[in-house]
């Protein structure tokens, strides 16, 4: 039995969460898909780029609203899920959006960072 919660504890030590995600401007012309394992964070930059108007592509575009989420345990798969999502054509992304966000609303307030 210790070497079970020895096993259990060495495993959780190292868990953590990835999110991949797409954002889009106020009109919902653009999408941009990222991946990043802070999301609150990671909006908040991706603000901070658009108010100081960075040449990024999110800040050029101003696509600061979170249309969809994917939450990983395993960033290989974060990242392996990102590269296929920006791949897509936009129906297709639009189509997985809209399985879980039909109506396409902004949900970028159910993650709020705080800086502490």
């Amino acid at each position: 039995m210790k070497n079970l919660l020895y096993f259990t504890d060495m495993f959780n030590e190292g868990w953590h969460t990835y999110y991949v995600y797409i954002l889009t401007n106020q009109h919902k012309t653009v999408l941009y898909t990222g991946m990043t394992n802070n999301l609150a964070k990671r909006l908040y930059q991706h603000r901070e780029n658009i108010r100081e108007k960075s040449k990024t592509f999110v800040a050029r575009y101003k696509c600061s609203h979170l249309l969809y989420y994917e939450e990983f345990t395993w960033v290989q798969e974060a990242i392996a899920r990102e590269k296929e999502i920006k791949g897509w054509v936009r129906r297709k992304k639009l189509d997985l959006i809209k399985g879980s966000n039909p109506d396409l609303k902004f949900i970028e307030k159910l993650f709020r960072y705080q800086d502490v």
